[in-house]
């Protein structure tokens, strides 16, 4: 199983650029990084870059990211994975453009 992070173009850039980040700007408010399982990521975009265009997809494999990722309770009491600590991009198992249709956000093929 793998887990998902949607980064703004910008935000992706600087990531690739450093090799390594503390996330968006929620995630350094809320003191970790955020990530959406398969079955919440559709949602998770609808809710949080509902209209943006310009984003990027990037997949985890959880196992690979030890102790500091914690699966906790959130959004309508479902548990989601929250890293506590700089995530590296030797990490990323892959990344994809996300666009936006008419009917929302275009998720890749290797989610299916």
């Amino acid at each position: 199983m793998l887990i998902y992070k949607i980064f703004r173009r910008p935000e992706w850039d600087a990531f690739r650029e450093a090799g390594h980040t503390l996330g968006a700007p929620v995630d350094l408010a809320d003191g970790y990084i955020h990530f959406s399982t398969a079955e919440q990521v559709v949602e998770t975009a609808a809710k949080h870059f509902a209209g943006e265009s310009d984003l990027v997809l990037v997949a985890f494999e959880p196992d690979a990211m030890g102790a500091q990722l914690k699966w906790e309770p959130s959004r309508g009491n479902q548990l989601f994975p929250h890293l506590y600590r700089p995530l590296q991009m030797t990490e990323v198992v892959w990344d994809h453009a996300l666009p936006l249709g008419a009917a929302g956000h275009i998720f890749p093929k290797e989610m299916s």
